[in-house]
């Protein structure tokens, strides 16, 4: 079951494999969503997805009430969600704006502005900027900034109009005067709709014989993961739609985890913060804000705000990619991995989990199911680094992250870890580069010998991101920019 702009749709067999954007052009007639690119870079397939909050949820408070019952809306790329993962979510279109059969005040404001020409980029940036709207402008009343508008926009792409017009048009934009989603959609039947079937399982077959499984529990997914050991696990398919749409891969059995509860959310205790695997990267951006700084600041450069939406931690931390920005933070912080199998669950270091490339240890019967990261000490100094070919919207060329704890007169090296992605097969810890420098002085000199002795550690290759000569100088001098931004950090 799934909302579409107020109207209920019961969605089944081979219209459940669909993505979002083809459901909607081809199922609805709804062609206001545009396709362009098919791998979520270019925004132009936007749209709103809203789905209730969990009970004691921050994001759903509203007047002081407690969370819980109100649909949040966010933007995602519809080109890169399939409709099975949508079961129980309410999808408002670029159609969806309207009120009254009247352009939506951003749309109006786009027309007013001439921020649009050949009008594939509109429909999606029209969107976007109603989410922000929802959620940036709306508490405070004001009208959102320019600089608010180009990190929300950060995932809508324009060739012919520039980008002038259209921050001009999210800029006139009075949020006082525009209604938010809950007002052309009122939460409470949607939401009472969702409600009873909470706790209900759903399994989608299509005369093809493929299967679908959306298990209400972690118990329930863990079974059928142990009766499918080659199923493919799917949470936010921000990478599975791109491969989907490049005809690169067509899995007969499907495990969707987009309503297992089990397995969302974050909890902060002590020093000590535990995020479920399918916890957006939305929700972890904004629970580390205050906590981590350090990898809140990676975060925003972490795809886009429709990407960051949709995919999870558990998937950045499954897809083993060498370059995942999450990993050398969660390897420098010895971040364990619960991992739940029809036996119980058992935890594992990251550091142990990657055998080698696309290789760990996770058996074919178990999830992840949550993470738990050990936050950085008031005596420990965290810094992490993200090289790639632009600042946004850009796979990485090379990530670092550097923990270090010195003595207290603060000038000798007590303790080092150093964790390098983009120079192997999987994220590196440098062991000899840190031996090397536990029990040194903290000085430059010093920084400069490691970064020779990391260079060493390294096996990096040659593609269309970077030279392998140009990723080991990057492994050497990181170390030597680590030094100038602990020791003189007003200098960077």
């Amino acid at each position: 079951m799934v909302y579409i702009n107020g109207e209920r749709h019961d969605v089944s067999g081979a219209d459940a494999f669909l993505t979002l954007s083809d459901f909607l052009r081809h199922r609805l007639g709804q062609v206001g969503t545009k396709i362009v690119c098919s791998e979520g870079d270019c925004g132009a397939c936007s749209v709103l997805v809203g789905r209730v909050s969990p009970p004691g949820d921050e994001e759903g408070k509203s007047g002081g009430q407690s969370g819980g019952g109100k649909i949040i809306y966010r933007a995602i790329d519809s080109c890169i969600q399939f409709m099975y993962q949508l079961d129980r979510a309410h999808i408002v279109s670029v159609e969806g704006l309207k009120r009254n059969g009247l352009l939506s005040p951003v749309q109006d404001a786009m027309v007013k502005c001439h921020g649009s020409q050949c009008g594939f980029c509109t429909p999606g940036f029209v969107v976007t900027m109603a989410g922000l709207l929802e959620d940036e402008a709306a508490e405070r009343k004001q009208a959102l900034t320019p600089d608010e508008l180009r990190y929300g926009l950060t995932g809508n792409l324009c060739r012919c109009t520039g980008y002038v017009q259209i921050i001009d048009a999210g800029c006139s934009v009075d949020p006082g005067k525009t209604a938010r989603v809950s007002e052309l959609y009122p939460d409470g039947p949607i939401a009472e709709a969702f409600g009873s079937h909470t706790a209900e399982s759903v399994v989608v077959k299509d005369d093809g014989e493929r299967t679908i499984a959306l298990p209400a529990t972690l118990a329930e997914a863990v079974a059928f993961k142990a009766a499918h050991p080659d199923c493919t696990v799917v949470a936010g398919a921000t990478d599975i739609g791109v491969q989907h749409n490049k005809g690169k891969i067509a899995p007969k059995d499907i495990l969707c985890l987009a309503n297992v509860a089990e397995m969302k959310g974050n909890e902060l205790t002590g020093e000590m913060l535990t995020i479920g695997a399918g916890t957006t990267w939305t929700r972890v951006e904004r629970a580390i804000k205050d906590a981590v700084p350090q990898f809140y600041n990676v975060l925003t450069l972490f795809g886009s705000p429709q990407i960051r939406n949709a995919g999870t931690i558990g998937g950045n931390i499954a897809n083993a990619s060498p370059i995942a920005d999450s990993v050398p933070f969660l390897f420098v912080t010895g971040a364990e991995l619960e991992l739940a199998g029809p036996k119980g669950s058992r935890r594992v270091d990251i550091n142990n989990f990657y055998f080698g490339y696309k290789k760990f240890d996770l058996r074919e019967d178990e999830l992840i199911a949550r993470v738990h990261i050990p936050l950085p000490t008031e005596a420990q100094t965290l810094k992490l680094y993200k090289v790639s070919r632009r600042r946004d919207l850009d796979i990485s060329t090379f990530t670092a992250a550097v923990l270090v704890e010195l003595d207290e007169a603060g000038g000798t090296i007590q303790n080092i870890r150093i964790a390098y992605g983009g120079v192997g097969p999987v994220v590196l810890r440098l062991p000899k580069t840190e031996t090397f420098l536990t029990g040194k002085p903290f000085e430059e000199s010093v920084l400069r010998e490691a970064g020779k002795l990391a260079r060493s550690e390294v096996t990096p290759i040659t593609d269309v991101r970077g030279s392998a000569g140009f990723r080991q100088q990057l492994a050497e001098n990181i170390l030597s920019r680590f030094y100038f931004d602990c020791a003189q950090p007003e200098a960077v």
